[in-house]
């Protein structure tokens, strides 16, 4: 009940981002699990850039963009991997303008076993899915400009 009351005394702008974030993060979770990674990547190209984006609410700063999803994700069932927090957070800088760059690396664990990541970068800068031992990810090149 305290978490309704908090959210309710929200601003409407946060409110409809948190609502935004709840609901991407949740149609991108299940895209993960239903959809070949090509197929979900033409999709969320499309929710990106169509018509939603030019609908889309004023410019939200990245900090308030990435609060959303962490808020999302903590009251999530089961909580949401990197790529889907990714994913979500990419879609919600391009419908707030922002250029964002969805990065995704590969390692090996201390086991020896094969380990991935996702992350999003804005500007050379890390915004969401840091870690104290990203380097150790070495990314795949950049999605950006690849016909999917």
């Amino acid at each position: 009940m305290k978490r309704l009351r908090n959210f309710l005394k929200r601003s409407n702008r946060s409110k409809i981002l948190l609502l935004t974030a709840l609901i991407l993060l949740t149609s991108i979770r299940f895209g993960l699990l239903l959809l070949p990674f090509r197929n979900l990547l033409k999709l969320i190209t499309l929710i990106s850039e169509g018509l939603l984006h030019k609908i889309a609410v004023n410019k939200v700063s990245l900090g308030q963009i990435v609060w959303a999803v962490d808020v999302v994700t903590r009251y999530m069932p089961g909580g949401a991997k990197c790529l889907a927090r990714a994913l979500t957070t990419q879609v919600l800088m391009n419908w707030c303008g922002y250029k964002p760059e969805l990065r995704i690396g590969v390692s090996k664990g201390e086991t020896g076993t094969f380990e991935a990541h996702a992350w999003i970068e804005y500007q050379g800068r890390v915004v969401i899915g840091y870690l104290q031992d990203l380097p150790r990810f070495v990314p795949f090149p950049s999605l950006e400009g690849v016909n999917i």
